[in-house]
């Protein structure tokens, strides 16, 4: 039989109230958890002061110390005696018939809970001066024991704030705090994710007597907030960064994200600022993820930061006492709002590529260097050949669209002889003409070198050429449904009991993409049709694969996220593979394509398609410069 706790009952244990010291402590813990919590508050207060710069210093993690020192608008004495008493706030003022709106926020703090739980648990020092030149003044609170008002000596006006042995009242909670360093670098973060929010305030974070941020104000607009993003999240990034302006409904988002090959293994890069008020929303991430989802693979994560505004009565931002999440009235309609900004400008990139892909060949290119094997990111691999694709090249229809011809290149006129190069003399396109320029010549009957006005690029043909085909599929689909080519002989594809299951829900969908097949049994299905644009393909390795893929998504996936993931897999399958030998005409024809479609700098996995180097920096190389 199972012991279970009776509850006691105990006629002394009667309802009391809990004495201002104990209820400041207990609520001290939701407010301020770690050292990282204190500074947030404090800096969002200096915020909200109106402060033009704010400095914080730290010693061991915050745990001893954290003072911080703005020139905002100051407290005089009564203000102070106030500011440290529970829900005490100058935040929020009385509408006409004397209640106070909560749904219309406008501030960074509202509560009126930091001071006096931080004073709760530590010793809390706070000196201040008004700015119409009235004397500062001075008050401590330590343990919940708060001190008269003193005057004190403070130049010019604003507040200082310090506080010393955090949960030194609460040692319980002291214990679960984390290394001096975690506790640094969780800081650190938090003072970022604000400096991103306020790009019009300059802010700097010392940590025992080490500088670890200086960030000068920058000034109001998008170059300011451009500038404050590069030095918070990279150079790199300002460098391969995309605007974001969209408006609907009367909510606004504004920010920059980046290209999809300037990509990361972790999605640590994406922020969501909103009313100015950094927050950690699950919106985002799939937004971001909804946005990039034709353009990078799914464990490779894109750089972002959105702001968005919104009026205050359609977001509630008095979710939690830390003021990190918010509700949105809408979700769905913000959720739109993001994915629609970022493919618009995605869709503004046309055939964009990072920089960082050139400075990366550059800096592999150093004179003297001994050649080595290395990915062009971490987590990037070559694109992996597909044994059952054909040796047949898949068309682009229109044109100057490439040829369906299935035939060896011999070399020809300008043939240099060697296996794993060749030059086409016919090469007399005009360079300026074109972006990417006029192709010269095939390198390993897999990369296309082009002479641009100011450099060279280098295209990887089945990895331009797969985007192309995705972007036509999608674009068919789009109109109705994908160009088909029967079969002479319908061809029976045998697979698993499960992947024939897995298929059958979807057939209708394939259909649409060009590929028409229908189950023969249980654990087989007929293909009658083939999508035109591919040509001559391994029909039972594609079904394969495609069986493949869909174990790998699970059930989770909306139905266009699917088929999204089908037509990437089906143009990489499809598109011309490396070791096809192509003449002149077939690699500008390539390289024209790319100019006039979308997002063709990188491939269906975030690849980039293409590496631009300019003349200057290879003239480097050699020493010319």
């Amino acid at each position: 039989m199972t012991n279970r706790a009776e509850p006691v009952l105990n006629a002394s244990a009667r309802i009391r109230r809990l004495p201002p010291g104990a209820v400041n402590r207990i609520a001290a813990g939701e407010v301020i958890e770690r050292p990282a919590a204190v500074v947030k508050e404090l800096v969002e207060n200096a915020i909200d002061a109106g402060a033009t710069r704010i400095d914080i210093e730290i010693e061991h993690g915050g745990k001893s110390r954290i003072a911080i020192v703005d020139d905002g608008c100051g407290m005089g004495s009564e203000d102070l005696v106030l500011a440290v008493e529970r829900h005490a706030t100058s935040k929020l003022t009385p509408g006409a018939g004397g209640d106070y709106d909560l749904m219309n926020i406008a501030t960074m703090g509202f509560r009126g809970e930091a001071l006096p739980s931080i004073g709760a648990v530590a010793r809390l020092s706070i000196t201040s001066r008004v700015i119409d030149g009235s004397d500062a003044w001075s008050l401590t609170v330590e343990g919940g024991a708060m001190a008269e008002p003193q005057p004190a000596a403070f130049g010019g006006h604003g507040t200082r704030i310090e506080v010393r042995d955090l949960f030194y009242a609460t040692p319980a909670r002291l214990k679960f705090l984390k290394s001096d360093q975690a506790e640094t670098t969780a800081i650190g973060e938090t003072v970022r994710r604000l400096a991103m929010a306020r790009h019009e305030i300059a802010f700097t974070l010392t940590s025992g007597g080490r500088k670890m941020l200086t960030l000068p104000a920058e000034a109001p607009g998008e170059a300011g907030r451009l500038k404050r993003l590069a030095a918070i999240m990279g150079r790199e990034f300002g460098d391969n960064a995309l605007a974001i302006n969209a408006e609907r409904d009367g909510a606004r988002v504004s920010g920059f994200a980046g290209l999809p090959t300037y990509n990361r293994g972790l999605p640590d890069k994406q922020f969501l600022f909103v009313n100015g008020r950094p927050v950690r929303d699950k919106l985002i991430v799939g937004a971001v993820r909804g946005a990039y989802a034709d353009f990078l693979a799914r464990d490779r994560h894109p750089a972002v930061a959105l702001f968005l505004d919104i009026p205050a009565e359609m977001v509630d931002v008095n979710v939690h006492p830390a003021k990190t999440e918010v509700r949105f009235r809408d979700a769905g309609g913000v959720r739109g709002l993001l994915i629609g900004a970022l493919r618009h400008a995605l869709a503004e990139a046309g055939h964009r590529a990072s920089t960082t892909v050139s400075s990366y060949a550059l800096g592999r290119m150093e004179p003297g260097q001994r050649s080595g094997v290395t990915p062009m990111r971490p987590g990037y691999a070559p694109p992996r050949p597909n044994p059952y694709m054909r040796e047949a090249f898949s068309p682009l229809e229109g044109e100057g669209g490439l040829e369906d011809r299935q035939r060896g290149f011999e070399g020809g006129p300008g043939s240099l002889g060697a296996p794993s190069a060749r030059v086409d003399a016919a090469a007399d396109i005009p360079v300026a003409d074109h972006p990417l320029g006029a192709a010269r010549a095939q390198l390993h009957e897999t990369y296309i070198v082009a002479q641009t006005p100011d450099g060279l690029v280098i295209v990887d043909q089945h990895a331009a050429h797969e985007r192309l085909v995705y972007e036509k599929m999608k674009t068919a689909l789009d109109g109705g449904k994908v160009p088909s080519q029967g079969l002479l002989l319908p061809e029976i594809v045998d697979l698993t009991t499960d992947e024939v299951n897995r298929l059958e829900p979807l057939l209708e969908d394939f259909a649409a993409l060009g590929l028409v097949m229908e189950r023969f049994g249980e654990d087989a299905v007929m293909v009658r049709e083939t999508p035109a644009m591919l040509g001559e393909v391994d029909i039972k390795g594609l079904v394969q694969a495609l069986a493949d893929d869909l174990s790998s998504l699970g059930q989770g996936l909306a139905l266009k996220e699917r088929l999204e993931e089908v037509c990437s897999s089906m143009a990489c399958h499809g598109s011309v593979r490396s070791g096809r030998r192509l003449n002149v005409d077939e690699m500008n024809a390539l390289l024209r394509q790319m100019e006039a479609t979308p997002h063709s700098g990188q491939c269906n996995h975030g690849r980039p398609t293409y590496v631009e180097l300019k003349l200057a920096d290879i003239e480097r190389l050699f020493g010319r410069r």
